[in-house]
């Protein structure tokens, strides 16, 4: 039997991008078209052009063919830097955060995400969770966390936004 990770032990994947930390941002920070970086994350709306720390918005997901849509609070947003936020769906679900470091000739980034799935509430949420995505979820995780990661680094690459 898998041992599941404590909640609040963050799972996390970094690349390095020979992109401007300002340019990397942007595209982490429009949620609204995440479905292009994300094997998961569809998209969002309700969001502005530019999201602020305590900006709300509805994200979009699908895996096969389950679909839905939880309730995300932006806590940090940076341009250049970090964006994060939480997402709720009746009970806390997760925090996400994006943590971009510059680099000589580009940036590093680092995704992390926290399970709060914790409580009686959480329980179900969990529940439910596990009949759409049978796999332990941190694991699962993981892998769209790499997939995000490496189409953050080809679209960022490859819009010729490299840093002098």
């Amino acid at each position: 039997m898998r041992i599941p990770p404590c909640f609040d032990t963050p799972v996390e994947e970094s690349t390095r991008i020979a992109a401007s930390p300002e340019a990397v941002y942007d595209l982490i920070a429009d949620v609204a078209a995440i479905g292009r970086l994300s094997p998961e994350a569809t998209g969002a709306f309700g969001a502005g052009q530019r999201l602020r720390a305590g900006d709300t918005f509805v994200g979009t997901n699908r895996s096969g063919p389950f679909r839905w849509a939880t309730w995300c609070r932006v806590t940090e947003a940076e341009r250049g830097r970090v964006f994060a936020f939480d997402v709720w769906l009746g009970a806390p679900v997760s925090s996400w955060r994006y943590t971009i470091e510059p680099l000589r000739g580009g940036c590093r980034v680092t995704e992390e995400w926290v399970d709060r799935r914790s409580g009686p509430r959480g329980a179900l949420v969990r529940i439910v969770g596990e009949a759409l995505i049978p796999e332990p979820r941190d694991e699962h995780n993981r892998a769209t966390m790499r997939a995000t990661l490496a189409q953050l680094k080809s679209l960022a690459e490859g819009a010729g936004e490299a840093s002098p």
